[in-house]
């Protein structure tokens, strides 16, 4: 039969309250009552839960998980890669959705100590100050995911400017030179300024003049990349190829284009960025810029629970980009 908490308290000679309270880290007895208690725990083999377990050998196995959207399909691709490497190696998620609110994630941030999980993994937002030194107080390692930090916390993402930089030459090789950009949102270090910037890059590269006009934002998301796409046709009539730097925004310029009669890729070649499954999806599939997500949300996890198991940190990793080619871009002879 099972050992219970009533076994505890009286191999430990104490109360089950008292039990209840070194359990859940409260205060009222004296490090030697702590102790016995721990022995008992161990000669008995109690374990009512992770939180248990944790107390013996100073782990729950449990892994923190912090998204600012968490019903994206981009955050699910991600989290099915960590989960399915937690799981495989005996840890258990929690995952948190921010909304990309800094009170939430403060709140979140608590939730997450008094769970006392083993290591967090922070994905697609700005490391802000405050979430910083929370996180040292907790003593507890880091991994960035599709974000960096001039903090010194390992992350793992691919190389923006470049995955853009690419995107654009990969259109310009099929002889496209007036190339339209939707781009998430203006402000956003992370991923807006970089594509926007490997964008004028490849143009740059090429002799092709950078036409502001062609530039509209959204972030990230369908309804705001359908505005930007209506902007673009408002503003000019002339462009052969629209780069979306989101695979929901490059979605959007297809639904938009096809409410305007405009045929894709016969009239108008466009191109997202992600990967994501609903490239696959939509008709006609799209061409697009993969970023593995399902790998990254691997990878991440198996740094966590390295860092969590050596004590030793890990090295920040760029992952490898690829172009995607399905049927929604064409040359432009």
């Amino acid at each position: 039969m099972k050992p219970t908490i009533k076994d505890v308290a009286s191999k430990a000679n104490v109360s089950i309250a008292t039990v209840s309270r070194v359990l859940n880290n409260l205060p009222g007895y004296s490090d030697k009552t702590k102790q016995k208690v721990y022995q008992a725990i161990e000669e008995l083999g109690y374990q009512p839960n992770a939180i248990a377990r944790g107390l013996i050998n100073k782990r729950t196995h449990t892994l923190g998980v912090m998204f600012p959207n968490v019903s994206s399909d981009f955050s699910s691709e991600l989290l099915r890669g960590v989960e399915d490497f937690a799981q495989d190696n005996g840890y258990s998620v929690i995952v948190c959705n921010t909304d990309f609110d800094g009170k939430r994630t403060l709140k979140y941030l608590q939730v997450l100590r008094e769970k006392q999980i083993d290591g967090l993994i922070f994905s697609s937002e700005v490391l802000k100050q405050a979430y910083y030194e929370v996180l040292e107080d907790m003593q507890i390692p880091v991994v960035l995911v599709s974000t960096e930090s001039k903090y010194p916390v390992p992350y793992i993402k691919v190389d923006d400017f470049q995955a853009s930089f690419d995107a654009v030459e990969y259109l310009i090789h099929l002889g496209h030179r007036n190339i339209a950009l939707i781009s998430g949102t203006k402000s956003d270090t992370l991923a807006g300024i970089p594509r926007v910037e490997g964008y004028k890059k490849a143009l740059e590269k090429h002799g092709i003049p950078l036409n502001p006009s062609y530039i509209a934002y959204g972030d990230f998301m369908f309804e705001k990349g359908c505005e930007a796409m209506e902007t673009l046709l408002h503003n000019n009539s002339d462009f052969t190829a629209v780069f979306a730097t989101s695979d929901e925004m490059a979605v959007a310029a297809l639904a938009t284009a096809a409410k305007h009669g405009i045929k894709v890729p016969e009239d108008l070649s466009i191109m997202g960025y992600d990967d994501l499954k609903l490239a696959r999806m939509v008709v006609p599939p799209l061409t697009t810029v993969r970023q593995p997500l399902y790998d990254m949300g691997t990878i991440a996890a198996r740094k966590l629970i390295r860092m969590i198991e050596t004590g030793e940190r890990e090295d920040s990793q760029i992952i490898a980009h690829s172009i995607v080619e399905r049927r929604t871009v064409k040359p432009f002879l």
